[in-house]
């Protein structure tokens, strides 16, 4: 069977090709095709891809990510789909599914959500797992901007913490719920938040996320 890195990467080019280059994301400003350069990018252009992090490449990776949005949009899709290419880091082992799964999942909610006629995606075991385990190991990088303190809940009580402080706001949901929540997504999560209102207003209006 595939790995969770690789099967989220198909069902994020099979919804890329569904809706077509000009279908709206939850990405602010990006269509489905800045979407697509996005990940291509990530990937396959290392000496650009640090702009996501460091403010100092940002420029070059605009200009980057344009080359590529000229590209033709099937070109971008089937790009998804072959993976990285052999020097990119992302073809070290394991690579696929500590990098991607999360990556990948979140960006094809960006899309599914996006659309007016979207269904909830029910999840299976393992994923919801792995999407827990990794959404428990970032909580507090992802949360670090919240201005009061933010615990995040699944419905059998298990908690991660993602800010320290008083008030207090627990948000619960399903991990992938929790993890859209958690990446900047407040308002497309099927999540309930309890706390102060003015609390919970202050956590939906929040950047999260790196």
């Amino acid at each position: 069977m595939p790995n969770l890195g690789r099967r989220e990467r198909l069902l994020l080019a099979d919804l890329l090709e569904s809706v077509g280059p000009d279908a709206p994301t939850l990405c602010e400003g990006w269509t489905t095709a800045d979407l697509a350069a996005h990940v291509v990018v990530r990937e396959r252009r290392p000496d650009a891809a640090g702009g996501l992090l460091l403010k100092s490449l940002a420029a070059r990776l605009a200009r980057v990510q344009a080359e590529y949005l000229a590209k033709p949009y099937p070109e971008l899709v089937e790009a998804i789909k072959a993976g990285p290419p052999a020097y990119s880091p992302f073809r070290l082992p394991g690579a696929e599914d500590a990098g991607n799964t999360v990556e990948f999942f979140v960006h094809g909610e960006d899309v599914r959500r996006a659309q007016a006629d979207w269904s909830p995606r029910v999840l299976d075991q393992e994923l919801s797992e792995s999407l827990w385990k990794r959404l428990s190991a970032t909580a507090r990088v992802n949360g670090r901007r919240s201005p009061v303190g933010l615990v995040l809940r699944r419905p059998d009580g298990q908690t991660a913490v993602a800010r320290k402080g008083t008030p207090v706001v627990t948000v619960t949901g399903e991990p992938g719920e929790l993890l859209l929540f958690s990446m900047g997504r407040q308002a497309h999560a099927r999540v309930e938040c309890e706390g102060p209102e003015d609390a919970v207003a202050q956590v939906m209006e929040t950047k999260f996320g790196l």
